[in-house]
């Protein structure tokens, strides 16, 4: 929801997105373009029809294997932006094989085979920039501005109490939420 409300900030951007069929409507008017179930889709065949040429950006918050799918798509001096990984937790518990395969199938390449290629790859992890506060407090200054401006707004999901942790935390891991889940102190409220 973030990324679309910060891509309807620039003109003519046709959005793909990957999103369960029952989040498809609410993403719609959010700015999608092309929503993609990816449990009954393939998104690469899905975006090769529409755009056959590629994309111009890809972000990726999944890792493993979808990461040289992003790649693949990209048009020439396309950026894919690394912001994830997904795919190392899959259902409700650990599993160190998923892990293990995620891992092993994790997208790699050489600067050799960037240059032909002419794409970019990108990556982002906030918690690795505490020592740039005049870059993060930048950012934050612009996205505060595009807020007070009404171009951007978070959406919360669902509002939980501390008790309900549990229910809050099986909501997300069910992919039931559209937006944040924000857990607060006090009794229940009305979501």
């Amino acid at each position: 929801m973030a990324a679309l409300q910060l891509c309807r900030t620039v003109e003519n951007v046709t959005v793909f997105g990957t999103a369960s069929a029952s989040k498809h409507e609410l993403l719609k008017e959010n700015g999608l373009t092309y929503p993609i179930d990816y449990h009954t889709t393939d998104y690469v065949d899905e975006i090769k029809k529409i755009s056959p040429k590629g994309v111009d950006i890809v972000m990726d918050p999944l890792g493993g294997s979808d990461t040289a799918k992003g790649y693949n798509l990209l048009k020439p001096m396309g950026k894919i932006i690394i912001y994830g990984m997904a795919n190392l937790v899959t259902g409700p518990k650990r599993n160190l094989m998923a892990m293990a395969r995620t891992w092993w199938n994790q997208f790699s390449l050489t600067a050799l085979q960037l240059l032909p290629a002419n794409r970019a790859v990108c990556g982002f992890h906030l918690g690795y920039l505490d020592d740039e506060v005049e870059l993060v407090s930048g950012v934050v200054a612009r996205l505060l501005a595009l807020y007070n401006e009404g171009h951007i707004k978070p959406h919360i999901d669902s509002v939980w109490p501390f008790e309900k942790v549990v229910d809050a935390m099986r909501q997300m891991q069910e992919k039931k939420n559209v937006g944040k889940v924000i857990l607060v102190p006090g009794p229940e409220k009305e979501n």
